[in-house]
């Protein structure tokens, strides 16, 4: 982020301001994203953020056009409806021929206005890992276009890690390759049980340092988990009058792992396929990284097709490599959720 706002203030071609965040799901990408948008409209940059679904193009270059429409001088162009949903509660509009601009040409003006007006425009796009490659190729080629003309634009992506390789290793998109690659960690368990420490100190709430360094512990450093545990922490302290029991600290813990079960766990195992859980639930035998060759001998399946799995469970952010032949689960939980859900 240091680096992010120092590129605000060099602006066109500063190193900063073309960034690619990766990491495990729910390991802070996208708040990442955030805290990019909060200084970018502090130094008065105008924000334009994406979700790498269908047509994002279309979208970001419609947040463009209104963007340039309300910094002209000139009066708005006038639309005419050419659709209406009732049940969804929706207009379709379309411009009028004259203002069917080329997205290149429409991103330039923009550009312009916001130079002239001594700032520019940051786009964010987050899950590039479910975006269509030809539309990112599209806008990393634009982005460069604007960027060779000194034009004021910062473009940030955020992804899960193979996605991102795969992106950077395509010819479409070699420019990307510039861009600043941050790889997003667990934080380390001593400093997670610190600031457990130091928060619940200053709230004078009181709880037990064996007890905070349990807590600590179970979050395994991963962001969403250390926030699931300190908010049910504090939701015990404040039914228990401020203080966290044994009983209490257990209730919040198990509340906390059953939460990352549903909004994380549950959902990334949904869009595996039943021959990617047989392949994760094999790996829950092991009590750390698994030996992809004992794997394929597990599940039966020859080394192209254990490939192939390892190759599509990566790419979906569930696993992770550790070392030589050996992968790990990405997200904290997912082993025991498995071994616990297992069938007879």
């Amino acid at each position: 982020m240091d680096e992010f706002e120092y590129g605000l203030r060099l602006g066109s071609g500063a190193p900063g301001l073309l960034s690619i965040f990766t990491g495990a799901r729910g390991i802070g990408k996208t708040v990442m994203i955030g805290e990019a948008h909060d200084l970018a409209r502090e130094r008065g940059w105008a924000v334009i953020s994406e979700t790498a679904a269908g047509a994002f193009m279309g979208r970001i270059g419609e947040k463009m056009r209104r963007l340039a429409e309300e910094l002209s001088d000139q009066p708005t162009a006038r639309r005419r409806i050419t659709g209406i949903s009732v049940a969804g509660f929706s207009i379709t509009s379309q411009l009028t021929p004259e203002r069917q601009v080329d997205w290149r040409e429409l991103g330039e003006a923009l550009l312009r206005i916001l130079d002239e007006n001594g700032t520019g425009l940051l786009i964010t796009v987050d899950e590039i890992h479910a975006a269509d490659r030809t539309e990112l190729a599209q806008l990393a080629a634009n982005v460069q276009h604007f960027i060779q003309d000194k034009l004021p634009i910062a473009l940030i992506f955020a992804g899960l890690p193979s996605a991102v390789s795969d992106l950077l290793n395509e010819g479409v998109a070699t420019f990307l390759r510039r861009a600043d690659k941050i790889d997003l960690h667990a934080a380390a368990i001593r400093e997670v049980e610190e600031s457990f420490t130091h928060t619940f100190e200053a709230a004078e709430i009181s709880i037990a340092p064996d007890l905070v360094a349990k807590a600590a512990e179970a979050t395994g450093g991963y962001p969403f988990l250390i926030q699931l545990v300190g908010y049910f922490l504090w939701r015990e302290a404040e039914t228990q009058g401020g203080v966290i029991s044994v009983e209490a600290a257990d209730r919040a813990l198990a509340a906390a792992a059953r939460r990352n079960e549903r909004v994380v766990i549950e959902a990334a195992l949904a869009e595996a396929s039943a021959k990617d859980v047989e392949f994760l639930r094999a790996m829950s035998l092991d009590d750390g990284p698994s030996a992809v060759a004992d794997i394929g001998e597990r599940i039966e399946a020859s080394t192209s097709l254990v490939s192939k799995y390892r190759a599509r469970l990566l790419a979906a952010g569930l696993i992770e490599t550790a070392g030589r032949g050996k992968i790990e689960y990405a997200i904290p939980g997912l082993r025991e959720y498995l071994r616990r859900t297992a069938p007879r």
